[in-house]
């Protein structure tokens, strides 16, 4: 029954719409209407700014990691509900009850999972998203290629639930982000302030103008 509960729980707590609610609370804005309409982090930080989008992505983190740790917080001592309970955080995220079944891309959940399950991969996981964004600087190809790597390296902990739980979250990714892969094979594809990327695409349309 507590098991049952938990999974719920998850769900509800995944489901809840942080870029949203923040947005509209603390700023008086809908994402959903300004940028890329996505209600995930990089929207919010696009929308309502760093303070605004620093708190989405520490919620939406913490939602991951609270509903993948109901399982513990209710007695349970198998370690491997964490990750299992915490898919249910990942469902609510994308398909949240509070917004008509509709959701983000569920990157920062995901991590959270991460962070409840195994807090040194998480450290890792988050340096490698990082190192991305400062290389591309896109937070879809960060996202999608360091979830690409994050599977491959969870190879080295010989833990088949948590690889078989990272390839199912990379199969969300890689369909979440279909748009973002239009928009990159076009080059127009959104960026962030910063980064190797941005400088050489800078560059390429000043040379273009020279041109």
């Amino acid at each position: 029954m507590l098991l049952a509960l938990s999974v719920i729980l998850s769900y509800l707590i995944g489901s809840i719409p942080s870029g949203v609610w923040i947005g509209q609370l603390l700023y008086r804005k809908d994402i959903r209407t300004a940028g890329s309409h996505n209600i995930g982090t990089t929207n919010a930080y696009r929308v309502l700014g760093p303070l605004g989008g620093t708190i989405v992505l520490v919620m939406d983190i913490l939602k991951g990691t609270l509903g993948a740790s109901l399982p513990v917080i209710f007695g349970y001592q198998q370690h491997y509900l964490i990750l299992l309970v915490g898919l249910a955080a990942v469902c609510g995220h994308t398909f949240s009850i509070f917004i008509h079944f509709k959701g983000g891309k569920a990157v920062a959940t995901s991590a959270g999972i991460l962070l409840a399950y195994n807090p040194p991969f998480f450290v890792i996981a988050f340096a490698i998203f990082l190192s991305l964004v400062a290389l591309t600087s896109m937070v879809s190809v960060a996202s999608t290629l360091g979830m690409t790597i994050i599977t491959l390296l969870s190879l080295v902990y010989h833990d088949w639930l948590l690889t078989t739980v990272a390839a199912c979250l990379w199969v969300v990714f890689m369909v979440r982000h279909r748009e973002n892969f239009k928009r990159i094979r076009e080059g127009d594809e959104n960026m962030v302030p910063f980064g190797l990327g941005l400088y050489l695409r800078k560059r390429k349309q000043s040379k273009n103008k020279k041109d």
